[in-house]
């Protein structure tokens, strides 16, 4: 590789001379910046302010052919702001070795320089009103950033927790037809729960066409939601164990005619803990003995449907012992995946007093029931495979399960 490599370096000398060329006769900013540089974020996240920019450059075009603009070298970037601070980009070489630039062509040349600074040192008092400068800009800068904030932070009332959900409709599998939306709602218990009057919580997602994954029909909803609810906790008693809010579900379809048939409900209880979590929601529909009705279902549409959505878990106005389904025959059909970010609010956090200790077993006993519920979930479901079984063995031939059963020849 040829190159200019002799001795004797060129040296950048930078004196402090007010000879400055402005970026055009205003600021010029872009109300969005798609492809931000880490320089760009680290300027605008820090301060921003007017600046005015000189270059430094050179033409290492070969001989006779020095002006064209392919030959011109950026060797550094100087910047002064109106606080009077200016940035050297790429930096004094110092005890650094000099920086490089390779040029391309015919003939590749390797060109060596160093930056300097000669300007004379500034004396105390001079690095004394430099550093007063400094902490007054910040000082202005973290003022104006605490004016965007504001001093009105909003706080619970004592013995309440605040409760922030961020969620997201991700995906329904699973399904038997085509173009699924859900209908979803939250319920919050009767007792000791409030939100605000302008919340809504409820929702419905586009329409939405499936596609086949592994062995599913997937539908990508990526629909987002979010809702705040408040929990005052007025029960004193040891045992009294808090409700929690329901998410309900409805999976809908629509055909060519633009008529919906009902694929499934589906409920579950949202994540007593803060963080991010993915649910996946089973779900099932009301099922009518007979083809009739799976022909009307396929052909006209239109099906069973729950005039209550609650009737899928518990409803909050039963206010019975026991809650008997007996005679609605039901068929399990897909899932919906949701993927929810918690968040919990409460001045017992941060209270070293009883109302912590209280807020907190609150918490302890709700967590406790979150994995006792899990475990009866574990237990029934292994109570309906062994119910299965039994009704496999009880269908098969007596000479098969029996083990004193002759053999016939």
């Amino acid at each position: 590789m040829a190159g200019r490599t002799d001795e004797s370096l060129p040296t950048l000398t930078l004196i402090d001379t007010p000879i400055w060329r402005r970026e055009g006769g205003i600021l010029k900013s872009r109300i969005v910046t798609w492809e931000p540089s880490e320089e760009f974020i680290r300027n605008s996240h820090v301060i921003n302010t007017p600046l005015q920019t000189m270059y430094i450059m050179a033409d290492l075009g070969p001989y006779g052919k020095l002006g064209y603009k392919k030959y011109e070298h950026v060797l550094c970037t100087l910047k002064v702001d109106s606080n009077g601070v200016i940035t050297v980009k790429p930096d004094f070489t110092g005890s650094r070795g000099p920086y490089r630039i390779e040029t391309d062509g015919e003939k590749q040349e390797l060109w060596k320089y160093t930056i300097d600074s000669v300007s004379s040192l500034a004396q105390p008092e001079e690095e004394e009103r430099e550093q007063r400068a400094l902490r007054d800009l910040y000082g202005r800068h973290k003022e104006y950033l605490n004016s965007l904030v504001g001093t009105d932070f909003e706080t619970t009332v004592p013995g309440a927790l605040r409760l922030f959900v961020n969620g997201e409709v991700v995906s329904a599998q699973g399904y038997e037809f085509d173009n699924l939306y859900v209908h979803f709602f939250v319920e919050l218990p009767t007792t000791s729960w409030s939100s605000p009057a302008f919340q809504q919580l409820s929702g419905i997602t586009q329409t939405c066409a499936t596609k086949s994954l592994g062995t599913d029909n997937v539908a990508y909803f990526s629909y987002p939601f979010t809702f705040e609810a408040s929990f005052l906790h007025e029960d004193e008693s040891a045992g009294a164990l808090p409700a929690w809010p329901v998410l309900y579900c409805e999976v809908l379809s629509l055909d060519f005619w633009q008529r919906y048939r009902v694929e499934g409900y589906g409920a579950v209880v949202l994540p007593a803990t803060p963080g991010s979590h993915t649910l996946t929601v089973p779900t099932w529909r009301p099922l009518e003995l007979g083809p009739a009705a799976e022909l009307r279902r396929f052909f006209i549409g239109g099906s069973l449907e729950l005039e209550d959505l609650s009737y899928v878990r518990i409803p909050g106005t039963f206010k019975g012992e026991r809650l008997s389904r007996f005679g609605l025959r039901t068929e399990t059909t897909g899932s919906v995946t949701f993927r929810l970010h918690c968040l919990q609010q409460s001045r017992a956090f941060m209270e070293s007093s009883s109302l912590r200790k209280r807020m907190r077993s609150v918490l302890d006993r709700l967590e406790g029931f979150s994995q006792q519920s899990s475990i009866h979930n574990v237990l029934e479901a292994f109570r309906r495979a062994r119910r299965r079984m039994q009704e496999a063995r009880e269908s098969l031939p007596q000479d098969l399960v029996s083990p004193s059963g002759t053999m016939v020849s």
